[in-house]
């Protein structure tokens, strides 16, 4: 799933750890979302929402993730 934590993350200045420490998970959950490796629970997504002053939707790309969803569903 794409998202907006890195980004979001570096503009604010914080490292992985910092971020992982803030939302309460290991640094190493923030690697794999940032790698769009990891889809995050909804409590998850929720706390990095706030932190970054943004939404769900926006943070995680949603309208774009959907479309893409919808895509790879057409073709097969």
């Amino acid at each position: 799933m794409n998202n907006r934590v890195r980004e979001l993350r570096r503009e604010k200045g914080l490292t992985q750890q910092q971020l992982a420490e803030r939302v309460h998970v290991s640094s190493r959950t923030i690697i794999s979302l940032e790698q769009g490796q990891y889809n995050p629970s909804l409590l998850l997504a929720y706390r990095i929402a706030l932190e970054f002053g943004t939404t769900i939707e926006e943070l995680y790309c949603l309208r774009e993730n959907l479309k893409l969803e919808e895509e790879k569903y057409e073709t097969i």
